[in-house]
């Protein structure tokens, strides 16, 4: 079982930026892709931005790329997202997540394991 668990999350103006934390499980998180989604009120999960187990291909949604960047530390199991430039349609619940699937997947049903979620809130 893969435990994860986001932090960073917060308020910040348009324009800002925040960097996103998720504390992963070290006995499995080199093996896995990794992954952001967001959900914001009355919208369906989208993914962000994906990163594969060696962090050798990175993939991002067309709303954040230019703007955020995921990465990885497989030396202490973490995984970050640096957000930049943050616009309001950003504000939403940020999840991270592992997948057992080779690459970079983008579909939420790729990933077994999930966060509890951290609230970012843009104002403008």
């Amino acid at each position: 079982q893969v435990q994860l668990v986001e932090s960073g999350g917060g308020q910040v103006q348009t324009g800002g930026s925040l960097n996103l934390s998720c504390a992963a499980d070290r006995r499995t998180f080199k093996g896995y892709a990794m992954a952001w989604f967001r959900q914001a009120p009355g919208n369906e999960r989208e993914f962000v931005a994906a990163i594969s187990w060696n962090a050798g291909s990175t993939f991002y949604s067309e709303s954040v790329t230019e703007r955020f960047i995921i990465t990885r530390d497989n030396a202490n199991y973490i995984l970050s997202l640096q957000m930049n430039n943050l616009k309001p349609e950003d504000a939403a619940v940020y999840y991270c997540a592992a997948s057992r699937r080779i690459g970079t997947p983008t579909s939420s049903d790729q990933y077994s394991y999930w966060g509890q979620g951290t609230q970012v809130t843009v104002s403008s």
